[in-house]
């Protein structure tokens, strides 16, 4: 007799086993991670927390698209997103971006309200508003799919791939009903991490891909749910949709395999805390940079600066792919800035000698600044962002 080829044909579906001893570094770092985005959290602002909440959110939301190949338009989704949490931002939203922000927010803020399937098709109405002109084929919104085998392939259409095939339509009601009363039961299983609980939900849900279509996106927002209802303030602050994009090709690998596998995955659960590791690092870095900044404009809240010099300095805090992490050199900062070569120069000269910014080994056109993040400037107690200076108004030669 031949084994079985997919997970829920085995005998004992869906009762799923691990290994604990592999798995207990990372949780251990996971937990560990979380404690520290808390703690650097209390020390946040509120308007700056919302800030931060926000760009988390919008981040998970768009990344989470991009993992199914679809981009957003980040403008609209932006907009929706900040006119529920009370941010004043215009721009135009859509149906789509409305109910992309409404899926976000509900799963991760109202997180003790119970996951049933009234719950779950009203988030596939959101996906797919019935205005969406991008709706390429005829969908079953807010309902299960239907009869026709539900198939992940790639390759040629007369000799394709199947990479995995979902539970048969008959049954999926009572598949899908054991799965969200496990959700709902394990919530109060103090037996089992809410760190493991997310992993666990996320491959039984995308195993069993109950719709026509958006099952990876609200598998990612039962995921953020059952990680909200293990930690309610971190969630916001970090988006694992961006880290799973980061490493699609090893997502899709490592589903394949645990869906073709035994019931013990144990590596799946290593890959989804690994995953979320990363997530939880990122959002730190991204919240310390935040603090940096407020920081350093405490420091310098009384420097008579002008617009361009604040502009770069606030691309330099900021950081990231457009923060100029070697660096800014004159001729950079000409273009940031928008000014002459010399007056680039003359700008630079008076950064350094206010403090602002600090030489880096090199000299001539390959000479290259950066923020003074010393003790004084970067560290500290907690500020209030308004310390940024007004930028100074007068007369520039070219």
């Amino acid at each position: 007799m031949n084994a079985p080829l997919w997970i829920w044909q085995q005998p004992d579906w869906p009762h799923f086993t691990w290994q604990a001893e592999p798995l207990a570094p990372v949780l251990r770092a996971c937990t560990l991670a979380q404690g520290l985005l808390l703690g650097m959290l209390g020390a946040v602002e509120s308007d700056t927390e919302v800030q931060s909440s926000l760009d988390a959110m919008l981040q998970n939301i768009v990344t989470s698209s991009a993992i199914e190949g679809e981009q957003l338009n980040v403008g609209s989704v932006r907009s929706s997103l900040a006119r529920r949490l009370g941010v004043s931002e215009d721009g135009r939203t859509t149906a789509r971006s409305e109910g992309l922000a409404e899926l976000q927010l509900d799963a991760t803020r109202a997180f003790q309200q119970p996951l049933d399937p009234q719950r779950l098709y009203k988030w596939h109405g959101w996906l797919f508003p019935s205005d969406d002109s991008l709706l390429v084929r005829p969908l079953r919104i807010g309902a299960l799919r239907g009869e026709e085998p539900m198939q992940v392939v790639s390759g040629r259409i007369d000799r394709p791939t199947v990479h995995f095939e979902a539970p048969p339509r008959t049954g999926l009601e009572a598949q899908l009903a054991d799965f969200l009363a496990w959700f709902e039961r394990s919530l109060g299983d103090a037996s089992l991490d809410p760190l493991l609980r997310a992993g666990i939900a996320h491959f039984w849900f995308v195993t069993l891909h109950p719709f026509d279509d958006g099952n990876g996106r609200l598998t990612r927002a039962i995921t953020d749910l059952a990680l909200a209802q293990g930690e309610p303030q971190c969630i916001r602050f970090y988006a694992m949709s961006a880290s799973i994009l980061a490493d699609r090709a090893g997502y899709y690998r490592i589903l394949e395999a645990s869906q073709k596998g035994t019931l013990d995955i144990t590596a799946w659960l290593q890959w989804f805390l690994g995953t979320l590791l990363r997530s939880l690092e990122q959002a730190f870095a991204r919240i310390d940079r935040v603090l940096a900044k407020a920081r350093f404009w405490q420091v310098h809240r009384n420097q008579a600066l002008s617009a361009e010099q604040i502009k770069v300095l606030n691309r330099l805090l900021d950081g990231g792919e457009r923060g100029f992490e070697d660096g800014i050199s004159a001729s950079q900062y000409q273009a940031v800035a928008k000014v002459s070569k010399a007056t680039a120069t003359r700008h630079l000269g008076d950064l350094l000698g206010k403090g602002c910014l600090v030489r880096l080994p090199g000299s001539g056109r390959s000479t290259r600044y950066q923020v003074n993040c010393d003790p004084s400037s970067c560290h500290g107690a907690p500020v209030h962002s308004e310390a940024q200076p007004t930028a100074t108004h007068r007369p520039m030669r070219e």
